[in-house]
């Protein structure tokens, strides 16, 4: 069986990636069961050095936030900004140390590099592709809307804003109200469903309707940048208003829509970057697989379509995913893996890291059905055996050891 099982798997490189794809995709998609380990990401960045090298890949989407995002971008496009304040300002979710991972600060100082002398055409490029959400609560609308706002002021006649940049200011008020962290779990402290916010959506809604009728003139009096830029102001103001409202709701539904709204907002970010020409996407598993994500939270059994379940349904071929599995976090508790399971088919292996072809790994096993690892830690989601075909591949890397 360890020898079957061997011959489904490669070193992690690009040419092995891409020999488990009928195609390169638009959108290929790397997971991780567990954040906060460098080691996963030194795996990442690795692939997309060879992914922008060998096979032409110019944008990695990572899950932060979209505005942040801009931060980077700017560093490592034109030099904007050092390389300590882009990764203190550039990246979200501290409590899982993005910003201070030394390996996303490697992959900041190696696409500055890069980028150092080429042409804009050759440029690869930075995006966060979450909303501005944390686990404690959401960003007030203020920075997507008034950039929005502001870019079409500079562009289309003054009588067709459906408001001014003073009404916006008073409609919003203190950013304070919006990011107060109680609402998370108290709905009444939310201004999700006040009439200054339904106001604010219908106001949003039109400034987006309005980038939609004038898209010959946008587009011919913006640069690229600023086109793309602008409609993510759009999308995320809108969305942003749309998680402040169901923050404010009170019904059973209430933490299913927050998933959803958040998952739907990732999604048009990883489209959009797409759009720019072959991309890898870098987030938790459970945001880039295909199947229907469920969990219980609140004792409430939830269900939601994730990021990448929705990517897939729109690109199809042009989405891939692969998932990353892991062997032990021993500084977690989380020890060898059970030999029934897949990891531990996979820990068994002499090699500590490689790309598992999902499909002929399925083959090997034939009736044996692998049992599903329990994890005796919170922060680590095992593979699911039951949807491993459903991964394009998996990226399995032995041991996770502490920094």
């Amino acid at each position: 069986m360890t020898a079957a099982i061997e011959n489904t798997a490669q070193l992690v490189e690009a040419g092995a990636v891409m020999g488990l794809l009928p195609a390169r995709p638009r959108l290929l998609a790397l997971g991780e069961p567990t954040h906060g380990e460098d080691v996963l990401l030194e795996v990442r960045n690795d692939l997309f050095r060879q992914l922008v090298e060998q096979e032409g890949y110019r944008t990695i989407t990572i899950e932060s936030d979209c505005l942040r995002g801009l931060v980077v971008d700017d560093y490592v496009t034109s030099g904007t900004g050092t390389l300590d304040e882009v990764m203190e300002r550039g990246f979200s979710h501290p409590e899982i140390g993005l910003g201070a991972s030394a390996a996303n600060r490697e992959l900041v100082r190696w696409m500055r590099a890069y980028n150092d002398g080429r042409p804009e055409s050759e440029r690869v490029r930075f995006a966060g592709f979450d909303g501005p959400l944390e686990m404690t609560g959401a960003e007030s609308p203020r920075q997507a809307l008034t950039a929005l706002h502001a870019y079409l002021t500079t562009r289309v006649d003054a009588g067709l804003l459906p408001c001014t940049a003073e009404t916006l200011d008073r409609l919003l008020g203190a950013d304070d109200r919006w990011t107060d962290s109680t609402a998370m779990t108290d709905p009444t402290r939310s201004v999700g469903q006040t009439p200054e916010a339904a106001r604010l959506r219908l106001l949003a809604d039109a400034l987006v309707a309005l980038l939609d009728t004038q898209v010959p003139h946008l587009i011919a009096t913006s640069s690229s940048d600023d086109w793309d830029r602008a409609r993510m102001y759009g999308r995320t103001a809108t969305g942003l208003l749309r998680y402040h409202f169901w923050m404010a709701d009170t019904s059973p539904s209430r933490l299913a829509q927050l998933l959803g709204v958040r998952a739907s907002m990732m999604a048009a970010n990883l489209l959009a970057a797409a759009e720019r020409g072959p991309a890898l996407a870098y987030a938790h598993n459970g945001h880039l697989q295909r199947h229907r994500s469920r969990m219980e939270m609140s004792g409430l059994p939830l269900e939601w379509w994730s990021a990448g379940a929705i990517v897939n349904a729109r690109l199809g071929e042009g989405y891939a995913f692969m998932a990353t599995a892991l062997g032990t976090i021993r500084h977690h508790g989380v020890d060898t893996p059970p030999p029934d399971t897949v990891e531990g088919l996979l820990y068994a292996l002499p090699e500590d890291r490689y790309v598992v072809d999902t499909r002929r790994l399925a083959a090997a096993l034939g009736d044996a059905t692998p049992a599903p690892r329990v994890s005796p830690w919170f922060g680590y989601s095992p593979l699911d055996p039951a949807h491993m075909t459903e991964h394009d591949g998996i990226v399995f890397v032995k041991d996770v050891l502490p920094r």
